[in-house]
C-alpha cells in the first residue's frame, strides 16, 4: 500500500519533461558537431594555404594572400555564419565548449593574413606588421564580439587572445625560414613585433589559468627569435639600429 501511495504521488510529466530536454540537447549537440565539423575542415584548408608563407618570400606573398582570402578565409565565414546562427538560440555557456577551439583558430588564420599585409579595404588598405583588433576580426566573421547584453553567439576575449599566442608561434617560425629566403628585413619585424606583443600581455590582469599558461609560453617564441636575431647581429648581417627593435 504505502509503494502504491508513493507512485501515485510521482507525477509522469517530470519525466516527459526530461527525456523531452534530454533528447533536445543531444539533436543541439549533433547539429553542432556537422557545424563545426564543416568549420574544421574549411580551418585546415586555410592553414594548409598559409602553411605556404614559409616558403615564400615576402616581396611574393600578395598573390598567396588573395588565395588565403578568397579560398580559405571566406568559406570559414560562411561556416562562422552557419554557427552564430544556429547556436545563438541556445544558451552560449552551456555550449560553446563545442566550438570555441575552431573559433580561435578562424580568428588565428585572420590575424595572421592581416598582419601579413592581407584582408586590405579600399578604406585601409593591407599592411605588414598591422595587426587586426578583436573589433576589426568581428567585422570580417560578421558577428559581434565581447557581448555582454545578451546571450548570443559572439567571439570572447580568450578566444581572441589565445589566437594572439597561436600566430607568435608561427611568426617565431616563420622568422627562422625568412633568414633562409634572405628576408632579414621581415626576421626583424617579426622579432620587433613578438618582443612587443608579450609585453603587452604582461599588462593584462589574466585570470583563466589557460590564457594565462598559453601567455606565459610566448616568452619561449620570443627566445627563439632573439636568438635568431643575436646570430645575425653577430655575424653583420642587419644592420646595428634594427637589432635594437
Amino acid at each position: 500500500m504505502a509503494s502504491d501511495s508513493t507512485s501515485s504521488l510521482l507525477d509522469p510529466s517530470i519525466f516527459e519533461y526530461l527525456k523531452a530536454h534530454g533528447e533536445e540537447e543531444l539533436e543541439v549537440g549533433d547539429k553542432l558537431h556537422q557545424i563545426t565539423s564543416v568549420l574544421n575542415r574549411h580551418i585546415s584548408t586555410c592553414q594548409g594555404f598559409l602553411s605556404r608563407i614559409h616558403s615564400t618570400p615576402s616581396s611574393k606573398l600578395p598573390p598567396l594572400l588573395k588565395h588565403v582570402e578568397d579560398d580559405g578565409i571566406k568559406p570559414e565565414i560562411e561556416s562562422i555564419g552557419e554557427l552564430a546562427q544556429f547556436a545563438s538560440n541556445y544558451p552560449y555557456y552551456k555550449y560553446n565548449g563545442k566550438w570555441t577551439r575552431a573559433v580561435q583558430n578562424v580568428v588565428a588564420t585572420i590575424l595572421l593574413t592581416g598582419w601579413l599585409g592581407g584582408l586590405g579595404t579600399e578604406s585601409r588598405p593591407g599592411e605588414l606588421g598591422r595587426l587586426p583588433t578583436i573589433e576589426e576580426v568581428g567585422q570580417i566573421l560578421k558577428v559581434p564580439v565581447n557581448l555582454k547584453d545578451r546571450d548570443a553567439f559572439h567571439i570572447t576575449i580568450e578566444e581572441y587572445i589565445l589566437a594572439l599566442t597561436d600566430i607568435t608561434e608561427e611568426l617565431s617560425r616563420l622568422a627562422m625560414n625568412s633568414v633562409t629566403m634572405g628576408d632579414i628585413d621581415l626576421t626583424v619585424r617579426i622579432s620587433g613585433f613578438i618582443k612587443d606583443l608579450f609585453a603587452g600581455f604582461q599588462l593584462l590582469n589574466l585570470k583563466n589559468d589557460i590564457v594565462r599558461k598559453r601567455v606565459d609560453a610566448v616568452k619561449y617564441h620570443v627566445k627563439k627569435v632573439e636568438d635568431v636575431i643575436y646570430d645575425l647581429s653577430l655575424r653583420n648581417l642587419i644592420p646595428k639600429q634594427e637589432t635594437t627593435s
